[in-house]
């Protein structure tokens, strides 16, 4: 039972690691647009290099083991497509709130873009249904790492810990952003870190035994794909909207080294 309690404990520690992030919101200011820029590009460059080498990597792995490397490899691109297609048919029922037909004159366009409001709440609520996803069997990972080896559970919550806090932050910002409420921004960066606990909930209660190697590369390849198609379809082109060209490069390159810097230090 103390063991019990122990990975309990690591795995709470490591999902409530988004709300760091999600205070970071609390020092923006709601005019500051290039900040936005930056922090979106930052919150794409978070979650393309962590699905890329870490989530679609560990898919890959998983259903190779179970499959063989040709049929594994197959049913991870198939997955991670899944999971972009998915997450398109979501986009397709909650379409963007902008009018295509509006006119815009040239007085409008001479005045500067400001956030549209709606757009980035959705934007926020996306990411945040993705993190929660990608969450839940990272919860379930670190609690039954825990309870085999607490040395190797402690390592593996410190590390997610660390991949959560730029994770709030992509959550919170665009949320402030929409609706200027930073209780807002961080209750909803807040509650998808809740989602590692719950994992380590249903970790104790099935204790693994429906939750696999192949369904923990299923789940985590989709996921990679919806985490990628959020990026590129919604945070990259809101991040150049909102300012300039470099500075949401500038924001990429950025979340990309934090989150590679994250990796390294635990490998």
């Amino acid at each position: 039972m103390e063991n019990v309690m122990f990975a309990f404990g690591i795995t709470l520690f490591a999902g409530l690691a988004t709300g760091i992030g999600s205070i970071l919101a609390f020092f923006a200011k709601k005019t500051n647009t290039k900040f936005l820029s930056v922090a979106l590009g930052f919150s794409a460059g978070v979650m393309i290099y962590v699905s890329m080498i870490d989530i679609f990597t560990k898919a890959k792995d998983s259903l190779v083991l179970v499959l063989g490397e040709t049929k594994g490899s197959w049913i991870t691109v198939i997955s991670f497509f899944g999971g972009m297609f998915l997450i398109g048919l979501i986009d397709t029922f909650i379409p963007s709130t902008e009018n295509p037909h509006a006119v815009h004159t040239v007085e409008d366009m001479n005045q500067p873009l400001s956030p549209k409001k709606d757009d980035l709440f959705r934007m926020g609520i996306f990411t945040a249904l993705a993190i929660t996803i990608h969450n839940f069997p990272e919860g379930l990972a670190t609690f039954t790492a825990a309870i085999k080896d607490p040395s190797l559970g402690i390592a593996i919550a410190v590390a997610i810990a660390i991949h959560n806090i730029p994770e709030g932050i992509a959550v919170s910002v665009p949320i402030y952003f929409a609706t200027g409420s930073k209780k807002k921004a961080f209750i909803y960066s807040f509650l998808s870190g809740l989602s590692e606990p719950l994992g380590a909930s249903v970790g104790f209660i099935l204790l693994s035994g429906l939750f696999n190697d192949l369904t923990f590369g299923i789940l985590f390849a989709a996921v990679a794909g919806i985490m990628i198609y959020i990026s590129l379809d919604e945070l990259l082109p809101a991040a150049e909207k909102y300012g300039e060209h470099h500075l949401s490069i500038y924001g990429v390159i950025a979340g990309m080294m934090v989150m590679a810097l994250s990796l390294l230090i635990f490998i």
